[in-house]
């Protein structure tokens, strides 16, 4: 498997070069960076068979630059591709290896990446704030903490009151207060919905019509969160993908207003794919004495009381790592994914190791990468007596390996000095932060 090359692209030796149809300014520009959670190319593309009514994404199409598809980097998970999206890197070199910590005693109670300190290369806010430019952020994915002149970061813990009182701590002082005095009360960081989504999207065009900044980024859930729950292409998707036009609109009018000269580029971590069955790897390695539980708590609750092998869920994929570099303890797991692969209803597609792992800038820390195939999930339950598979509760997942059509994400780009209807083809995902970075710092 290897990473597609668009035929837009010129690979350099120092990396993947920016997309070649969209020239740097003359000097920077101000940018508008907005991402739309699980939205798949086809569905701007195809809009009109598809029934969607979206035009103001599908304006990008008409007056802007898009690629028909952009192949994501291993996993294809939100805060992976998120932070691939703002540093042009792969999971291998950016840190952001999946959406949650490793962690299968469960120490940090479902902690994902949050910290912007985990990103080890400078990000575009790092880079406009180099050059001496403003920078803003409404929920984008691992911001906290991040070095943002106007900071919203996305973080929950339990989805009580007091999360508020945590995002107002770790928000820059004095912003979220001064926004809600004309915009209500900021949507909590664990609901994503629609409506979540249309608040986030007020307050970042506030945030745009007061401050200005010469670089936002803004990122918005409904359409992730629908897709899981109602499965792609479904009603509620399509509903949720109409209302979020309208976000979208609303926020290019408020950024063009205070920035005519302004570029707005329009961004998805990844696709989805329909699903019907979840697989539980961990069972295995129960079975074979690798992974020892817990004795149950008063709710009936177990956990991990010890482990030679863990699982890494990562929705359409997972990981399993070693808890010591051991040949024996290695070739009994290997096995192991050997025999569940034998298997046809377990629908396992491939087994990666350390190898090709690397060769894909996936996981460093992963001792094996399992793909699923069609339909199929993982699932991270515990018990004693927890199943091998069980139907899913889920509709609709992402996570599988990018060379996966179904996973392509979006870019779509326009603005001043935008080529008009240019299609760029298959783009890899990698050239997106330098491409815009061109445009915002002109160099």
């Amino acid at each position: 498997m290897s990473l597609r090359r668009s035929i837009a692209l010129v690979v350099l030796a120092a990396g993947l070069a920016p997309v070649a149809a969209i020239a740097k300014p003359a000097k920077g520009q101000p940018v508008l960076l907005i991402s739309i959670d699980g939205l798949r190319p086809a569905d701007v593309l195809d809009a009109e068979a598809r029934g969607l009514k979206i035009p103001n994404l599908r304006r990008f199409v008409v007056e802007g630059s898009y690629a028909s598809g952009v192949t994501g980097v291993l996993p294809t998970l939100t805060y992976p591709s998120h932070t691939t999206l703002i540093t042009g890197t792969s999971h291998a070199k950016h840190g952001v290896v999946s959406n949650t910590s490793f962690d299968p005693t469960a120490i940090n109670q479902d902690g994902w990446y949050w910290y912007a300190s985990d990103i080890r290369v400078p990000t575009l806010w790092d880079k406009a704030r180099g050059a001496g430019k403003t920078t803003g952020n409404v929920h984008w994915p691992v911001s906290v903490g991040a070095k943002v002149t106007w900071n919203l970061p996305q973080i929950w813990r339990t989805g009580h009151a007091d999360d508020a009182k945590l995002l107002g701590a770790l928000s820059t002082d004095g912003l979220l207060p001064e926004l809600e005095h004309d915009e209500g009360h900021y949507a909590p960081g664990k609901d994503e919905d629609i409506a979540s989504d249309e608040n986030r999207g007020r307050f970042a065009a506030r945030l745009i019509a007061r401050h200005h900044p010469d670089f936002l980024t803004v990122y918005l859930t409904g359409l992730d969160h629908t897709q899981h729950l109602e499965g792609p292409d479904s009603a509620p998707a399509h509903e949720v993908m109409e209302r979020l036009d309208a976000v979208v609109g609303k926020l290019a009018a408020a950024e063009w207003k205070a920035r005519p000269d302004a570029v707005v580029a329009l961004v998805s971590d990844h696709g989805f794919a329909p699903v019907t069955e979840m697989l539980n790897p961990s069972r295995a390695l129960l079975d074979a004495g690798l992974i020892r539980l817990s004795p149950p708590d008063p709710l009936g609750r177990v956990g991990i009381a010890g482990w030679d092998a863990a699982v890494w869920a990562s929705g359409g994929s997972f990981t399993v790592r070693l808890a010591r570099d051991d040949a024996a303890l290695r070739e009994k797991v290997r096995g192991i994914l050997a025999q569940m692969a034998a298997d046809p209803a377990n629908r396992i597609d491939r087994i990666l190791e350390r190898a090709d792992i690397a060769r894909l800038g996936g996981n460093p820390d992963a001792d094996f990468y399992v793909n699923l195939g069609a339909g199929m999930m993982v699932s991270g339950w515990l018990g004693a007596q927890v199943p091998l598979r069980v139907p899913s509760h889920y509709k609709g997942m992402h996570g599988y390996f990018p060379d996966d059509p179904r996973m392509r994400s979006t870019f779509m780009v326009m603005g001043k000095g935008v080529a008009r209807g240019r299609d760029l083809g298959q783009i890899d995902m990698r050239v997106i932060a330098p491409t815009l970075e061109r445009r915002l710092l002109g160099t």
